[in-house]
């Protein structure tokens, strides 16, 4: 239900901006979220959004940076991810769930395969 579209990979230098984009079965009373689990660490969330009221959420270290977005025609999630740093190299995995956003990553439904971002000099 939640598909990952384009580069399984994508690299960046620090301060540059990268977009991940997810397809997804565009049910109104779903959400959608991104998260990331970089080496040695546990997976995060970073950003949630419903579908159809446009409420939205981050964490705090990706605020005023990423920015979810999501194009209901198309059923398609966007992760625009700037000034980006290396403490944000991660895989970046989307996934949604019925019902409100959580940070929890154990009650989302579908899993997305994942992307690797990596942020590097």
């Amino acid at each position: 239900h939640v598909q990952l579209q384009g580069l399984g990979e994508a690299w960046c230098s620090p301060g540059g901006s990268l977009r991940l984009s997810c397809a997804t079965s565009g049910r109104t009373n779903y959400v959608m979220g991104w998260f990331r689990q970089a080496p040695g660490k546990p997976r995060e969330f970073v950003a949630g959004s419903t579908w159809n009221w446009g409420t939205t959420v981050y964490a705090d270290s990706v605020k005023g940076r990423f920015i979810i977005s999501r194009d209901k025609a198309e059923r398609m999630v966007y992760l625009q991810m700037n000034s980006l740093k290396a403490e944000d190299t991660a895989v970046y995995t989307c996934t949604t769930r019925s019902g409100d956003i959580t940070t929890n990553a154990d009650e989302y439904s579908y899993w997305g395969q994942g992307t690797q971002v990596t942020v590097s000099s």
